[in-house]
């Protein structure tokens, strides 16, 4: 299943993620994976999520970001969750774009068992309707 983390700069979409990357290392699950497209956070996330700064892939399109999602759980068959991070500062996902990758990714994601949450700078209004019920909604405090 994909989820969404939506909300403006400043609303704390990726201390959600974080946070929640951190918390479910601490549950037990040791299969987890952070795409960011810096190394920023490195120090803020437990030792044992694994980061992955998109920057070094080149991702510029929803099909190369699909592709390298692809390939992380190929890499590893018990990858349980992906947080993602900030794609949005290298790929305008509005929309039809978000819909089209949502949807590609649950595919993927029930094949093998993984999670995804997605950090975007848009408010739920932005979101097609049937995704709206995998959304967190942040606001600025």
């Amino acid at each position: 299943m994909v989820h969404f983390v939506l909300g403006p700069k400043g609303s704390g979409k990726t201390k959600w993620l974080i946070d929640n990357a951190n918390e479910d290392v601490r549950r037990g699950n040791e299969h987890i994976v952070f795409v960011d497209v810096d190394d920023n956070h490195i120090f803020s996330l437990d030792r044992s999520v694994r980061l992955i700064n998109a920057m070094e892939f080149h991702i510029d399109n929803i099909e190369a970001l699909y592709g390298f999602l692809c390939g992380i759980i190929a890499s590893n068959y018990d990858i349980e969750k992906i947080y993602i991070d900030g794609i949005y500062k290298i790929l305008p996902l509005k929309g039809e774009e978000v819909e089209k990758l949502s949807e590609k990714l649950n595919i993927i994601g029930s094949e093998f068992n993984t999670q995804f949450y997605m950090g975007l700078d848009l408010e739920l209004h932005e979101i097609p309707e049937k995704l709206q019920d995998n959304c967190f909604q942040l606001a600025l405090a």
